[in-house]
């Protein structure tokens, strides 16, 4: 099994809002487990309710939500994660850097487990990836987290980031190897 913990920065490095963003991932065999731990002044920010009807849904990214970006390794192959607060998520698959954008559709649900208190949030998935990557391929995976503050402010959150602007797509900033 290979466990790796992680902590995200804000882009630009410097960001007003008191918060913390950190969790671990790990695979055993096929089995991929990631949990965000979203820590601080949540008072700052906008946290979506969640929802009764968790389903899929698209642009995520517009409020706060927590993404991973899985890479295989030496392919230009991947996918992009979304997973709200609100239990609504959504996978998408690209050929390429942003090329070919489409839902991965043998995923039929993403149920994850949601816990907001007052001190912070958990967000935890235990996914099977048999759907799209098999067991021998090595992977390679950004963390990040749009945070979305009271006065309607989008910050970017990622393990690093390595463009002039915040881009969660950059290949070379998939830096976690399992």
């Amino acid at each position: 099994m290979n466990n790796q913990t992680f902590s995200l920065q804000p882009f630009p490095s410097i960001s007003l809002l008191n918060l913390e963003i950190a969790g671990n991932i790990a695979i055993n065999g096929n089995q991929l487990t990631i949990c965000y731990t979203l820590g601080g002044d949540l008072k700052q920010i906008v946290i979506p309710p969640p929802s009764n009807t968790p389903s899929r849904k698209h642009e995520l990214w517009k409020e706060t939500c927590f993404e991973f970006f899985l890479g295989i390794k030496d392919s230009q192959r991947y996918w992009e994660f979304n997973l709200s607060p609100t239990g609504h998520w959504n996978v998408y698959r690209f050929d390429g850097y942003r090329q070919g954008m489409q839902e991965e559709t043998p995923f039929k649900k993403l149920p994850f487990n949601v816990q907001n208190q007052a001190d912070g949030l958990t967000l935890a998935l235990d996914i099977d990836l048999n759907k799209i990557i098999s067991a021998e391929q090595a992977i390679e995976v950004a963390i990040t987290t749009v945070i979305k503050d009271k006065d309607g402010e989008v910050t970017y959150w990622a393990l690093t980031h390595r463009g002039a602007e915040a881009d969660f797509h950059l290949r070379d900033s998939f830096i976690v190897e399992l």
